[in-house]
């Protein structure tokens, strides 16, 4: 079966995309690129995004073989998908021309950015071109390669998370734990996810940034399908609820825990009951058994106030096990720490952890577990991705740069031409966003001395052999750099994209 879960290759699309065929200009060449079209929420602050994804669109859907019986199948379906009563129109002849004569691939080139890219809104992330006859179909694997918005969208929200808590970490945490903070972010989303391949691709896009996780599914998947087997993740041992109700009291659910985890490190869930109770009698109780056992308590509350809980947290903790004072002057309880899982937003996380500084702990004492928020509350419009058509080549050799710009939303307007994307070396290597072509040369390229486009080919009529992939590693690498070292802000339209722009809009509706 070529398709995926039962559907034949044809089906990785919109409806509409199967009618598009005739009606685009007959041409030797099309270009269309992807882009984020807006920050995070629309942030005024902070514009940095984090491009991720692409590896596993190409490699799960767009390297995949079409073959004849794909094409039955959709002839198939498409003659009774029609609202008229007939059949529904579809490239049923581009598709078996490449199905014969490219050993099934599709028949386009596609460019895109490294993987862990650190860009701004505008930067085309991807760039899609196909010639002659096949230039209609520039466009039909939009639907699929759009889906990059979703593990980028993730993997920007937890980067966001991590610039939070690495904020008060500055503040409050020795550098001899600053290592603590890779581990302070775990993704509790697996079971609010919509498919099990859903937690793989948004998990794998939160292990960009953090090395907590306890969805299993991206864990081993990162490790093992994308970092050759070197572990990227970790977890502990952990009850749930229902764990410490099966038991006739929570002290009792509290003994067992400890006398079984509490070698090493182990979170308890605290507040089955009375959360206050907990705290103030039954910790107290299980004080000497932890002691005895030398491991690491984890108290986590799951319902409440957050910011209150997490205190309440805190200030047992210190009460039962004492405290250090690290050299920044903020309190480091003995073996123990607290995580809150429940109710946790970017915005949720920053109240907490000031308040944690307010009260003179160091942030070090409080890990976040994040589950909806992190995989499941995110859309296309939450950085307003879109794929747009920028270039036709005609026939005679007479290129046509494009450009929407509708006049009812100047947020929608697209980039025109052929695109690259260049480390600025002038501005701090701010990736900013060239045209390929000369403007009043015919088809001359540009040239651009001493710069080197950041797309590069990563499918070109089908898998390319000598391409290789970056490890995990080398992405977590090239995200924390780039984060670190690049303005919230930047200006990322050059000048010679700019004059391009101005040139195709005195030429608009023309």
């Amino acid at each position: 079966m070529s398709g995926f879960m039962g559907l034949p290759l044809p089906m990785m699309a919109d409806a509409y995309k199967m009618s598009h065929f005739p009606l685009y200009p007959e041409s030797s060449e099309m270009s269309a690129y992807g882009e984020f079209r807006t920050s995070y929420e629309k942030d005024a602050e902070d514009h940095r995004i984090v491009f991720y994804g692409i590896r596993y669109i190409i490699q799960n859907y767009v390297s995949k073989k079409w073959t004849m019986q794909d094409i039955e199948k959709t002839e198939i379906f498409l003659n009774t998908f029609n609202l008229m009563g007939t059949p529904f129109p579809f490239p049923k002849t581009l598709f078996q021309k490449f199905v014969s004569e490219n050993n099934g691939y599709f028949p386009v080139k596609i460019e895109a950015l490294p993987e862990g890219t650190v860009i701004y809104p505008h930067v085309p992330v991807f760039q899609i071109s196909a010639q002659n006859e096949y230039s209609s179909l520039v466009t039909f694997l939009e639907t699929v390669i759009t889906m990059v918005w979703y593990p980028s969208t993730v993997a920007t929200l937890s980067r966001r998370a991590k610039h939070s808590i690495a904020q008060y970490f500055d503040e409050t945490v020795d550098s001899t734990n600053q290592f603590l903070l890779s581990s302070r972010l775990q993704d509790f989303g697996f079971r609010g996810c919509t498919s099990l391949e859903q937690s793989i691709i948004g998990g794998c896009a939160h292990l960009v940034n953090f090395e907590g996780t306890d969805t299993l599914s991206a864990a081993y998947y990162a490790q093992f399908e994308l970092n050759n087997g070197k572990p990227v993740s970790s977890s502990i041992p952990a009850t749930e609820h229902s764990v410490m109700t099966a038991y006739p009291t929570e002290l009792e659910a509290l003994k067992k825990t400890i006398e079984v985890y509490g070698h090493g490190m182990i979170s308890i869930v605290m507040d089955s009951y009375d959360y206050a109770n907990c705290l103030n009698n039954l910790l107290p109780s299980v004080a000497a058994l932890k002691l005895e056992k030398g491991g690491f308590l984890v108290i986590r509350p799951d319902s409440g106030d957050y910011v209150e809980a997490v205190i309440m947290g805190l200030e047992a903790g210190e009460r039962v096990f004492g405290t250090t004072t690290n050299n920044k002057g903020y309190k480091v309880i003995n073996g123990c720490s607290v995580i809150q899982g429940d109710g946790i937003s970017p915005e949720s996380l920053k109240k907490i952890l000031e308040a944690v500084k307010a009260k003179k702990f160091s942030a070090e004492n409080v890990v976040f577990g994040m589950g909806g928020g992190l995989l499941q509350k995110v859309n296309r419009d939450t950085m307003s991705f879109a794929t747009k058509l920028s270039m036709i080549m005609k026939k005679d050799g007479t290129r046509r740069d494009i450009m929407k710009t509708p006049k009812t939303d100047s947020g929608k307007i697209s980039l025109p031409g052929s695109l690259m994307v260049f480390a600025d070396t002038d501005d701090n290597n701010i990736p900013k966003v060239y045209p390929k072509y000369e403007i009043s040369s015919g088809n001359k390229l540009r040239s651009y001395p001493g710069k080197s486009n950041l797309l590069q080919v990563v499918y070109n009529n089908g898998p390319i052999s000598d391409f290789e992939w970056d490890n995990f590693d080398t992405i977590r690498n090239r995200v924390e750099e780039q984060w670190n070292s690049l303005p919230p802000k930047a200006q990322v339209i050059s000048k010679e994209l700019e004059e391009l722009r101005k040139v195709v809009s005195k030429h608009l509706n023309q």
